[in-house]
């Protein structure tokens, strides 16, 4: 099992804080925003992991992880997105070094109050095909900025809606690559590669319990994240 960190991106809805730096080294209470992922891969077993990122301040990561053995990583590799290409056009420059491995995927702004390790172990069990990981978004304004899972009456994922403007339910998302085209934004979507998993049938889902914060989504939600975390911690157990 590989992990896989996406931390690029411009940072743009967190102006003016990612004008000198990568959203994703702004503290979270006591630590950089990288170490809430790292933490979650490494606690769920993941011991090889990939960091993807761009733009001026990449060298940066370089600078607090270096090899990434005091984090409790065994082998940190990395690779550079030249341009802010989308999700799934940043996971393409992981294919190498996942090797037709099965790999965990986290976007580095995404913060858990419980830990990921259920969700990886029920991957590591499965027989073939992919797994993401929903969390239960009551508020639907919210639900209009995210990609959000619709069900069929069996409770199994017909298909995931990006920003979908009326939200089929409260769930929130978490080969096939070369044949995606860009969106309306210009980017490759993730949504578009899970959806092509469901259309195969080869999809499976967890629900994770308790806090999930978008620490990039916006000024309003970073500090919210971080508010939460130093109130009550991150990657808990149990």
């Amino acid at each position: 099992m590989k992990g896989v960190i996406l931390a690029g991106g411009t940072g743009s809805r967190l102006h003016p804080l990612t004008r000198i730096t990568n959203k994703h080294l702004l503290p979270i209470y006591d630590r950089p925003m990288i170490n809430y992922a790292i933490e979650a891969l490494v606690g769920s077993g993941v011991g090889e992991i990939m960091l993807v990122t761009g733009g001026t301040h990449a060298g940066e990561f370089l600078r607090l992880l270096g090899n990434g053995n005091e984090f409790g990583i065994d082998r940190l590799f990395y690779a550079y997105q030249d341009k802010a290409g989308g999700i799934a056009e940043a996971l393409g420059l992981a294919e190498k070094f996942v090797a037709g491995d099965r790999c965990v995927v986290l976007l580095a702004d995404n913060v858990f109050e419980r830990s990921i390790r259920p969700c990886v172990e029920a991957f590591r069990r499965q027989e073939s095909g992919a797994r993401v990981v929903l969390s239960r978004e009551a508020d639907s304004a919210h639900l209009r900025h995210l990609g959000v899972a619709q069900f069929d009456g069996n409770r199994r994922i017909e298909r995931i809606i990006e920003k979908p403007a009326e939200p089929p339910s409260e769930f929130a998302v978490w080969k096939v690559l070369p044949e995606l085209k860009p969106s309306g934004r210009g980017e490759l979507e993730i949504t578009d590669v899970n959806n092509w998993y469901l259309e195969h049938s080869r999809m499976e889902y967890d629900v994770l319990d308790g806090f999930w914060g978008d620490a990039g989504e916006s000024i309003q939600a970073y500090y919210a994240v971080h508010d939460f975390v130093r109130a009550h911690g991150a990657n808990r157990e149990g």
